[in-house]
């Protein structure tokens, strides 16, 4: 383990807490092979013990979907959202892009991004983190790790990973945010239990796009911000890798909806995983456009 004071500290509680070493000691060791925060890094990418709060333990069951079922916390508005997708888009542009060789985070997801006090997004848990090769886009063969519904298709069916497999896992991501919809939910109609395959379809058709987005965002968005964003999604989950963007190429793309904006709303609640507070409405968990 890279011996950092966040190391350190990690190591400390891990002898209390089996879950915080499961999850965050594998952290460290990718943090020492990335190297230590620099100017090029940005904040959006979760240092181990630093504000993000990597260690926190797993929200109590009161933050569960059914609790988010009955609206217990308001939904995020369409400015957060964008914000949060551009700061993952930066954390896994700096890995792919300035970290030699590549580093491909490998499960990225909503629960491993966390938010701070003002919504801002922290992508953490490099506990399966692979160090790329110097082929193409990183490319390593392995034993296929993650979570189901953000798996790449090459990646889940041969193992061969790149970092167009984190591109993908992005997209998905970025659909979370648009729809307020889990990646894979079998309490839906048929032809709606996988997110990907059901969005894909509606992401280039104008009205079928704008009647499938999460209706807590309702009256937020210019639709030509949100066809912007569609496009985005849509070319991260092409089945193929070579048809998905570079992360860069996603960070640009962002940046200027981003900027028309307004800032980003506030909040007093503790940092917790993006998961916990993504799928907000009731009227999202109903919605069968």
């Amino acid at each position: 383990m890279t011996d950092t004071p966040e190391c350190r500290n990690v190591a400390l509680l891990g002898r209390f807490h089996p879950w915080i070493r499961r999850r965050t000691a594998p952290a460290c060791v990718m943090r020492g092979r990335v190297g230590r925060r620099g100017p090029a890094e940005p904040d959006a990418l979760a240092a181990p013990g630093g504000p993000a709060g990597v260690l926190r333990r797993p929200e109590p069951p009161a933050a569960g979907p059914a609790a988010r079922a009955k609206g217990q916390r308001p939904a995020l508005d369409w400015q957060t959202r964008l914000g949060i997708a551009l700061d993952c888009a930066r954390a896994l542009e700096f890995l792919h892009e300035h970290t030699s060789p590549a580093v491909i985070h490998r499960d990225f997801n909503c629960s491993n991004v966390l938010l701070d006090h003002n919504y801002r997004a922290r992508v953490s848990d490099f506990g399966t983190a692979k160090v790329g090769s110097n082929k193409a886009n990183g490319q390593v063969v392995t034993r296929v790790l993650g979570t189901t519904g953000y798996l790449a298709p090459e990646y889940a069916s041969t193992g061969k990973l790149t970092t167009k497999s984190d591109v993908y896992s992005y997209g998905v991501v970025l659909l979370e945010l648009l729809t307020g919809r889990v990646p894979v939910d079998t309490q839906r109609p048929p032809g709606q239990h996988v997110l990907v395959s059901w969005a894909l379809p509606r992401l280039t058709n104008r009205e079928r796009l704008v009647q499938m987005v999460d209706p807590a965002l309702k009256g937020q968005f210019a639709v030509k911000d949100l066809i912007q964003v569609a496009a985005i999604a849509a070319m991260c989950i092409q089945t193929k890798a070579e048809y998905r963007p570079l992360m860069t190429d996603v960070v640009q793309s962002l940046i200027p909806i981003v900027k028309k904006s307004p800032s980003m709303s506030c909040s007093s609640t503790p940092a917790r995983p993006l998961q916990h507070v993504v799928y907000m409405s009731p009227a999202a968990a109903t919605n069968t456009s």
